[in-house]
Parts: structure tokens; C-alpha cells; sequence
């Protein structure tokens, strides 16, 4: 070659030379970052998908974050309510005390009921002031908020739970397929109204039996009141067929409804007319066991326990107690609506249905513990109709246990939330966290094995194209030469 203007092997080596800059820059550049890619040019595909990544893991990262808190909120809800739990189980025992009446003063008695009156007031106080950084937990601020609840049709209602999706309330309606039933038998008056020969029987119900014997002539009406005298420890009641009409016969029915409900005779002695019905007219039984309901709540069957009906579908977890007027209205809907509250939990990364827990924590104040079969908590407070000094242990003693009923059901349902809902999903969540980010590492992250190796060939190969450039820039001297 002996042209000297265009110096055609300097230009290959230092296009070469500069192509091995640019591979040793972008070596170190992943070498000092620790990442693949640090510009889209780098992997523009690997960019896209390393970045949802990304915002995968940031969602997750923090539902982790919200699983631990909701935990830690749970857990505090717990412990105010285990406290409740206490104070219920001592009134409980001043109740019973109290009601041993043939060796307790009524000042001893007044003493149990100032106790009861302190626990009360401390029961209502730790319902007020339960809270989380600011967030009240036991004041009924966490239920959920309902119009349209007609009393007269629902007695008693507890949403458990209820996800609102894109709906700012959720309508709910119940319909009764089939009604709530008594155990009931029913005894013949024999026309005269009387017992016609001395008998003895058994009666047996769903808390208890109890014998009875009578006397030839005994008046079905006076059956009745020994009947109901003890319906406490039996669970059975007696009514005349006709109010009033000893001849219209005797019916035997259980106190409850239900298919846990029921009424058992069993004769013992004497009465050859003496013999019980499933019915008037009706065929000749000795037991006979109540219904449950069976209802329709927003088109799913809600199976029942006597008069209480519940379904738990992905949209509604709920509780209904219907009034036996209620329940025994077939084919009939019944609406209400679910307007807002309770308490949303965020236990995934997108904020959507499916990723989001609603719960909710009814009032534990002394005026919601209870029902309204029973009665409420503050009745049994002094100058209320159920206190002690009222002489009315009896009911009390019922009030208490419906109400340690309540708060023991309600702790269970938020231990099963933090144990089947929340403690899964955090297991779920931090697996599916671990994954997504060892996904993430492999597309962006630097492999140091390979990046050194590469770091190591585009060195030597700088310094041959250093050295060749060198080299071809000095080969157009030797042109010189020719001038002699």
C-alpha cells in the first residue's frame, strides 16, 4: 500500500478500538451497579418485564407489611376481649352466688351486686377506649352499618363479614323456604278436661326431664302450670289447645325451634287414656323433634338452627335471627341493606376484590352483649328489671351466658381470621415475594462470574487495539522511503 492520504487499516482498528471502549465501559458500569441492566438499550424486553416485577415486589413487600400490622391489630382486639371474657365469668360466679338465697343476706347480695355493677362499668369503659394507634377496636366503629331492618321480621343481625367490591352497599334479601318448627305433642282432654285415672309420666325436653304424677280428676290446666312451673330444667311447655278450655286438650311443645328442639313423654303409671299426638287427630307418637328454618339469603340457601339462619358466601358472612312470626312466613322476602363500615384488610399487592378481607367487630359495650330473647347486659345493673337485688339471679344468670357467648364466638372468629386468612396469606405472600425477586435478580442483576470474565477479554483486547492502531498509524511512513 502506498497511499498515505486514507490510512484504511487505522480506520478498522480504531473503529474496532473504539467498539472495545464501549464493551469495556458498559462492563465496569455493571460491574461498579451490581445490575444487567441500567438503560433500556441494555435489554429493552428484559427492562419491560423486570420493571412489573418490580412493581410486583413493591405491592407485596408491603402486603407482607400490612398482613404483620393487621396481626399485631388482631391480637390486640383479642386481648381487650379476653379481658371482657374475665369479667363475664366473675359476674357469672357473683350471679350464682347471689342466687343462694337461703344463705346469703340481702346485703351480701347488695355487696355482689355493687361488684357486678363495677365489672359492668369496666366491660363498657375497655369496649370505649380498645384501640390500636388511634384506631377504636371494640366500639362498634369496626361493624357494619345497616338500613331497613325491620324488627318486627329480624331480631337480631351480625355481619361478620362483607365485601362491597365496586358497590357502595350491598342489598340483602331472605326469603324462608321452609319454617321454623316446636317439638310438639299434643294430650287429649278426654272431653272432660281431666285426668279420668291417677298417671305418672316422663317429660323430657332438650335441657332436662322431669317426672310428674297426678291424681284421677287433676285439671289439664293445672298439668300446665306444674309443667311450666319446672320448663326451665326441661325445655318443655304446656299450653291448653284453647286458651282457657281444659277440654280442648294439652299441648307439649318445646320452649326453642329447632331440630335440637324436642318433646319426649314416656308413661309410667296408670292412665290407660293416656296417650299423645304429633297433632290433634293426628297419629299416636311419644316424641316429637322441632324444625330448623331453611331460607334463601341473596339466592344463597342459608341453612338454619331454629330461628337462626346464616350464609357464607365470597361477597356476605352473615347471621340472621328471624322472629317466629318471621320464620313461619314461607316464600316471603324479607330486605334490608348493608350501607357501609366494618374493617377492610389488604392482604395482597393489587388493590381489588380479591385481594382485599372485609371483617367485622361488633360493639362489646354492656348494651350489646346479650340479645333481645334473653335481654341485655346493663339490665342486670342495680334499679334495672334483671338485677341481683331484684331477685331475678334467674335471668341474669341467662343474660351472662348469652353474653359469654358472644364475646367467646367473636374471639374465635378472630382467631380463626389470623390463623386461616391472615397467617396463610402472609406465608403465601412472602413465598410468592421470594420468588418474584429471586425472578427479578436473574434478569437485571449482574452475573460477577461472567462480567469479570468479559471485563477481563474487552482489557487485553483494548490494549491489542491500542497496540494495532499504533502500528497502522505507522505504517504510512514507510512510504518515505520511496523519496530516496
Amino acid at each position: 500500500m502506498s497511499r498515505i492520504n486514507t490510512n484504511v487499516s487505522s480506520l478498522i482498528a480504531q473503529n474496532n478500538l473504539a467498539r472495545t471502549n464501549t464493551d469495556l465501559s458498559t462492563r465496569l458500569q455493571r460491574l461498579s451497579t451490581g445490575l444487567r441492566i441500567n438503560r433500556g438499550a441494555d435489554d429493552p424486553a428484559g427492562l419491560i418485564v423486570s420493571e412489573r416485577l418490580r412493581t410486583e415486589i413493591s405491592g407485596i413487600g408491603q402486603s407482607v407489611d400490612n398482613i404483620e400490622r393487621a396481626s399485631n391489630v388482631i391480637a390486640t382486639t383479642e386481648g381487650a376481649l379476653q379481658e371482657i371474657n374475665n369479667l363475664l365469668v366473675s359476674i357469672k360466679a357473683l350471679t350464682v352466688e347471689a342466687a343462694n338465697t337461703g344463705a346469703f343476706s340481702k346485703e351480701e347480695i347488695k355487696a355482689n351486686q355493687l361488684q357486678i355493677d363495677s365489672a359492668i362499668e369496666s366491660i363498657t369503659r375497655i369496649s370505649n377506649t380498645a384501640s390500636f394507634a388511634g384506631l377504636k377496636l371494640l366500639n362498634g366503629s369496626l361493624d357494619y352499618l345497616t338500613s331497613g331492618v325491620v324488627t318486627s321480621q329480624i331480631s337480631d343481625i351480625q355481619i361478620n363479614g362483607a365485601n362491597f367490591g365496586l358497590n357502595t352497599n350491598i342489598p340483602v334479601t331472605v326469603e324462608v323456604l321452609n319454617s321454623a318448627e316446636h317439638g310438639s305433642l299434643f294430650l287429649s282432654g278426654n272431653g272432660t278436661g281431666t285426668f279420668t285415672s291417677a298417671v305418672g309420666f316422663e317429660l323430657q325436653g332438650s335441657t332436662g326431664v322431669q317426672a310428674f304424677n297426678f291424681a284421677s280428676g287433676t285439671s289439664l290446666s293445672a298439668v300446665a302450670v306444674a309443667i311450666n312451673a319446672v320448663s326451665d330444667a326441661t325445655g318443655v311447655q304446656a299450653v291448653l289447645a284453647s286458651a282457657g278450655d281444659p277440654t280442648s286438650g294439652l299441648i307439649l311443645q318445646s320452649i326453642e325451634y329447632g331440630s335440637d328442639a324436642f318433646v319426649s313423654v314416656n308413661k309410667l303409671t296408670g292412665g290407660e287414656f293416656f296417650n299423645t299426638y304429633d297433632a290433634q287427630g293426628g297419629a299416636a307418637v311419644v316424641r316429637d323433634i322441632g324444625a330448623d328454618t331453611l331460607a334463601l339469603i341473596n339466592g344463597n340457601l342459608a341453612l338454619g338452627d331454629g330461628l337462626d339462619i346464616a350464609v357464607n358466601s365470597p361477597t356476605l358472612n352473615v347471621q340472621l335471627t328471624l322472629t317466629s312470626g318471621a320464620a313461619q312466613v314461607l316464600n316471603t322476602p324479607y330486605t334490608y341493606t348493608i350501607t357501609g363500615g366494618g374493617a377492610t384488610y389488604q392482604i395482597g399487592g393489587d388493590i381489588n376484590t380479591q385481594q382485599q378481607v372485609g371483617f367485622g367487630i361488633q360493639s362489646v359495650a354492656a348494651s350489646r352483649l346479650g340479645n333481645a330473647r334473653v335481654g341485655y347486659l346493663n339490665s342486670i345493673v342495680a334499679g334495672q328489671a334483671n338485677s341481683l337485688v331484684a331477685g331475678n339471679a334467674r335471668g341474669a344468670s341467662d343474660i351472662i351466658d348469652a353474653a359469654i357467648d358472644q364475646v367467646s364466638v367473636l374471639r374465635g372468629r378472630l382467631g380463626s381470621f389470623e390463623r386461616n386468612t391472615l397467617d396463610t396469606s402472609l406465608r403465601s405472600q412472602q413465598i410468592a415475594l421470594e420468588n418474584l425477586t429471586s425472578s427479578e435478580s436473574a434478569i437485571r442483576d449482574t452475573d460477577f462470574a461472567e462480567e469479570t470474565a468479559a471485563l477481563t477479554r474487552a482489557q487485553i483486547l483494548q490494549q491489542a487495539g491500542t497496540s494495532t492502531l499504533a502500528i497502522a498509524n505507522s505504517t504510512a511512513q514507510s512510504v518515505l522511503s520511496l523519496l530516496g
